[in-house]
């Protein structure tokens, strides 16, 4: 038997230092208004997954200025060789 699919979201801890409430508003929030919760822990998601693309596009941009800088030496070794 398997564990049912759950999403597990932020642990309260993370939660409480980013929102800067503290886990009691958090757990409250959790029982009395369960719409408001679920928003800020798709939310969460959401921002965990914007921080991981905007990463990979400046690494990208790292990737593509090195191989500009590369070009732009070898074009300029070829120019001075002939």
């Amino acid at each position: 038997m398997t564990a049912p699919n759950r999403k597990i979201g932020p642990s309260l801890r993370k939660l409480e230092a980013d929102l800067e409430v503290n886990k009691t508003t958090l757990h409250n929030w959790k029982q009395n208004r369960p719409k408001l919760y679920e928003f800020i822990i798709e939310s969460y998601e959401h921002r965990t997954a914007l921080k991981e693309n905007i990463m990979f596009l400046i690494d990208q941009k790292q990737k593509l200025e090195n191989r500009i800088n590369t070009e732009k030496a070898n074009i300029d070794l070829m120019k001075t060789v002939s």
